[in-house]
């Protein structure tokens, strides 16, 4: 199998998409998983707290060109001695297996920006220790100020084994929430819902914020793909009038409001497939050939879809509401991989 990593220069940006066992029961689900990305043809990204999880995940993904990058624990802080050597770990005992290792940033950094840049020195000097190690990602994900982690990205240019993640629904959110303040001090985005009756006289507001955010995304695109490392980002949809969890979303889909906007009744989401086009094109055009990967990291889908050609893998379960859950989830993904890889070629 041809086999292209991070940085490889004549390989076209790869398409990832998330894999994982998304809903309750048993393996079947990862073997569901695993016969629809070889369908699509769309490489893996997986979520990992241990390494014997990746290790027993790992076997249901599919071979595919690019190797599978691993998004590790949310609570994984590199600044702690004994998380740098869990990342270690994982970089030791799947050298030549996965690509990357995803890893948070932490509010806290801000403060310690020098000692951010040390550490992360080091864990690279051990990577270095082994052929085929991963590279290490550090993902915009906290809501700091992007001028702060352009500046870090910055520092860390000469660690040629430690990188940046974009989040680019992490860093919109962020920047939609600032803009929206810088107008309406006294309000923020956050007090607000579709159903919340203020809504109707500050749509446009709103809106304008959203759309200056993916502007500011493009900027922080633009200013880390510039300094010529391989850049991976995180891709999926949202909108800050969204109750809870506000991105994670398809991007083929709207936000109802119980009102007309715009001769319809519902807004715009932050990218749709035009913003997506318009970051893809960012990041083409910023990173060197080859130096950028994406992921579809895509959460907030509900509904079912029948089994099909999948039907044979679930012939011992009795009820199958979380297997058509998973189906249903996967073919989103797969719609927008296409999205994603239409995009992708158009760039070029």
């Amino acid at each position: 199998m041809n086999v292209a990593r991070p940085g490889d220069r004549d390989a076209p940006g790869p398409v990832h998409g998330l894999f994982q066992r998304r809903f309750a029961g048993d393996d079947a689900l990862l073997e569901l998983a695993g016969l629809r990305f070889a369908q699509m043809g769309v490489a893996a990204e997986l979520y990992a707290d241990t390494p014997d999880e990746l290790e027993r995940t790992l076997r249901f993904v599919p071979p595919h060109r690019y190797l599978p990058t691993v998004h590790l624990n949310r609570g994984v802080n590199v600044l702690s001695e004994q998380d740098r050597s869990r990342v270690a770990e994982f970089a030791d005992r799947f050298a030549g297996r996965v690509a990357g290792l995803v890893v948070h940033d932490k509010s806290e950094m801000v403060a310690q920006t020098d000692h951010v840049v040390e550490v992360m020195r080091e864990l690279e000097a051990r990577l270095r220790e082994r052929p085929g190690r991963p590279m290490v990602f550090l993902e915009y994900a906290v809501g700091s100020e992007p001028e702060w982690f352009i500046e870090l990205a910055e520092r860390l240019l000469d660690a040629e084994q430690i990188s940046c993640c974009i989040d680019i629904g992490h860093v919109g959110m962020r920047q939609a929430s600032a803009r929206f303040k810088r107008s309406h001090p006294g309000l923020g985005l956050g007090a607000l819902s579709p159903g919340d009756g203020r809504l109707p006289g500050l749509a446009a507001d709103v809106q304008d914020a959203v759309d200056g955010a993916r502007r500011d995304v493009i900027d922080v695109i633009r200013s880390i793909g510039s300094f010529g490392k391989h850049v991976h980002f995180h891709l999926h949809d949202g909108h800050p009038l969204i109750p809870g969890l506000k991105d994670h979303f398809t991007f083929l889909t709207q936000l109802p409001i119980p009102f007309s906007y715009q001769g319809r009744q519902s807004l715009s989401m932050m990218y749709g497939p035009g913003g997506l086009q318009s970051v893809i094109w960012a990041a083409t055009e910023a990173c060197r050939p080859g130096r950028a990967s994406f992921t579809l990291e895509i959460h907030q889908v509900e509904g079912r879809l029948p089994l099909a050609d999948a039907s044979r893998l679930f012939a011992h379960w009795r009820d199958l509401t979380n297997a058509e859950r998973m189906n249903y989830w996967l073919s989103v993904l797969g719609e927008n991989a296409i999205l994603l890889s239409e995009c992708l070629a158009a760039s070029v």
